[in-house]
């Protein structure tokens, strides 16, 4: 008796793939590439824009001097603002509630006030005291109790010399950027494990310099990319500086300049294009210092790493 041999099933009909199509897109494609034509076509064609006058006049030694001003506050604010945003943030995770409750004061004071009234303000404290002294808080009041003589002022200066022009400019830019930058390091701060506190603690060392060599290296990787943008926006709002104002800024240089030839449109676009000019070069700088500061995170390896990887790789191969 012979078994019969079962059929064999037939082959699956071979899958027909049909590509997915989106014809949305091509129809979002299609309108952004007629809104970009006519914006190219508004730029070149209207009068209005005068690129030659823009082109003579946005590279002069004014305005050229005005952007070396612009960048020099960008940096000067930013650094003291940084400096004193991080004291600001150590005082305002102090265990001291009075210390603690002064720099929380600091912050809602400062990141309150627009800057444009704060440098309004501080360009007018000249007002307030025409020359201020620094020395024995209450010394007359000391020496009219006690009947004491001498002069208990280490020093000072006149208000209407220092807070005027650039100087008024730079103190109210900082002053209000520190504010900022407390809670951007305070984030920073407190994103680190407190096990490394603890640990560095227990190894006998100071609060100080945990702070310094343990939690803040480890913190960057949270502060850079806000303070980019701090940087950023700090590089635009050096045009508020027209309030006080500074003669010898960018802004003030273009807009002076479309005032007195009355092309107010082309010095403006001028303005726009130093503005994204220079914040790209910050914007490149951010990018650096983020990919420095985030090595070994988010998948990047660091130099170890990539070396304890291929000598793996080169002994597994053997």
């Amino acid at each position: 008796m012979t078994s019969e041999t079962p059929a064999r099933p037939a082959p699956p009909d071979p899958i027909e793939a049909v590509p997915v199509r989106h014809p949305g897109r091509w129809i979002a494609a299609a309108v952004i590439a007629v809104l970009a034509a006519m914006f190219v076509h508004m730029l070149v064609t209207n009068p209005v824009f005068r690129w030659d006058f823009m082109v003579d006049n946005m590279f002069s030694d004014p305005v050229l001097r005005g952007a070396r001003t612009t960048l020099i506050m960008t940096v000067l604010a930013m650094v003291l603002g940084v400096l004193l945003g991080i004291v600001v943030a150590i005082m305002r995770l102090s265990p001291n509630p009075i210390v603690s409750s002064a720099a929380w004061a600091y912050i809602w004071f400062f990141r309150a006030i627009p800057r444009i009234v704060l440098l309004f303000f501080v360009a007018n404290l000249g007002a307030l005291y025409s020359r201020y002294e620094f020395g024995v808080p209450f010394d007359q009041q000391l020496m009219d109790l006690f009947g004491f003589q001498g002069d208990w002022r280490f020093f000072g200066f006149d208000g209407n010399d220092i807070f005027v022009g650039f100087m008024a400019g730079l103190i109210g830019l900082f002053l209000s950027e520190a504010a900022y930058m407390a809670e951007i390091v305070r984030a920073g701060i407190q994103s680190v494990d407190p096990g490394q506190a603890e640990a560095a603690a227990a190894l006998g060392m100071s609060r100080a310099r945990t702070m310094r060599r343990i939690v803040l290296p480890q913190a960057m990787r949270v502060i850079i990319p806000p303070t980019g943008n701090e940087t950023i926006a700090m590089l635009k709002d050096t045009a508020l500086l027209i309030a006080i104002p500074v003669s010898n800024e960018l802004n003030f240089q273009l807009r002076a300049i479309g005032s007195r030839t009355f092309q107010v449109i082309p010095m403006a676009v001028a303005a726009i294009l130093w503005y994204l000019a220079l914040a790209s070069v910050l914007m490149v700088g951010q990018y650096f210092l983020e990919r420095r500061f985030s090595r070994g995170f988010g998948g990047r390896e660091t130099r170890a790493q990539r070396a304890a990887r291929r000598a793996a790789e080169v002994g597994s191969s053997k």
